[in-house]
């Protein structure tokens, strides 16, 4: 809010100027037309501004909103698995603080495989940090962006705009983290194939984009289908009920904040205990998300132009792409 403030006033003091100038301009002109024995003005008109353009999306940008996502990512995997995030010299130099749920973080899993799962898919987000700084950081002339400011309690009111019962921390099992782990995954997969048309150079980009993507996909699908399989086990547990409940109430609600800002549909696929595979029923095609319903979705959907921080980033992202534009 307070950059879209920012942005109407500085638009408000550009057209005061233009208009002063132009004023001064119109006034000169009328005066030497009227009459031929008036002097010229001695002084020089106020010059009309030039007007400003937005400066284009380079990939390097694109790289850099990707790691904003990255960043997210790993920070929840690290804290479930380990109770630790990113190490200084992964977040960067100049990062922001991660917010934590004061009552810890690390998951006390009761099933050994998902310990398993959770520690390879936070190896995998470290590694794609690691992989988007190296890359960004190879370009002559580009700034790495170090970790921005996490809020990793947003779950809690994430939680409580989907409709999910009580205050919602991923932490506090196995079968809530999971829950928490498909918030990121699905979004994740939308993101980079929205992102991918988007990049110039794609000798050098695209491959590992749809390389990262896949890995995303890989997550969502072991997520989907934990959830999934635990539901419609004939033990399932309450807790294991719950986990597909809420990670459908979830879906439901990114659904209808992508539709506010242009999603080709108001829901995503329904998890179930038969129906895993997010994806267009008439084609099988993964649907895209543009960064724009990204940033929607992370900011904790409010909705509207110039949105460029809350939910997850509680100061914004870092880069270029950093505000809602729909």
């Amino acid at each position: 809010m307070e950059k879209k403030l920012n942005d109407l006033i500085d638009k408000a003091l550009s057209r005061r100027k233009f208009m002063a100038g132009a004023g001064t301009a119109a006034a000169a002109a009328l005066i030497v037309g009227c009459d031929n024995s008036t002097p010229a003005p001695t002084t020089t008109p106020t010059p009309t501004p030039t007007p400003t353009t937005t400066p284009a999306i380079t990939d390097v940008d694109i790289l850099t909103f990707a790691l904003n996502l990255e960043y997210l990512e790993a920070e929840y995997y690290l804290y479930a698995a380990t109770g630790s995030g990113l190490s200084a010299a992964d977040a960067g130099t100049g990062a922001g603080t991660t917010i934590v749920p004061t009552s810890g973080t690390k998951v006390t899993f009761a099933d050994n495989y998902l310990l398993r799962y959770a520690n390879e898919i936070a190896q995998d987000e470290l590694n794609h940090v690691r992989f988007l700084r190296a890359a960004i950081g190879a370009v002559s002339g580009a700034t790495v962006q170090p970790r921005p400011n996490i809020d990793l309690t947003f779950f809690a009111g994430l939680g409580t705009a989907a409709g999910i019962s009580g205050t919602f921390n991923p932490f506090t099992d196995e079968n809530a983290f999971l829950t928490g782990a498909f918030v990121f995954e699905d979004v994740g997969v939308t993101a980079y194939l929205g992102a991918a048309p988007l990049i110039t150079n794609k000798a050098s980009y695209l491959g590992p984009a749809a390389g990262i993507l896949g890995t995303e996909a890989y997550h969502a699908a072991e997520v989907r289908t934990v959830i999934a399989a635990n539901a419609a086990s004939s033990t399932a547990t309450a807790a294991q009920t719950a986990a597909l409940t809420n990670a459908n109430l979830i879906s439901a609600l990114r659904g209808k904040i992508s539709m506010a800002s242009g999603n080709m549909l108001a829901a995503e696929t329904a998890v179930s205990t038969s129906t895993i595979v997010a994806s267009d029923t008439t084609n099988s095609i993964a649907f895209a998300r543009t960064t724009d319903q990204v940033l929607h979705i992370v900011y904790g959907g409010t909705s509207g132009v110039g949105v460029a921080k809350g939910g997850f980033f509680p100061n914004g992202l870092n880069g270029k792409i950093t505000a809602t534009t729909t």
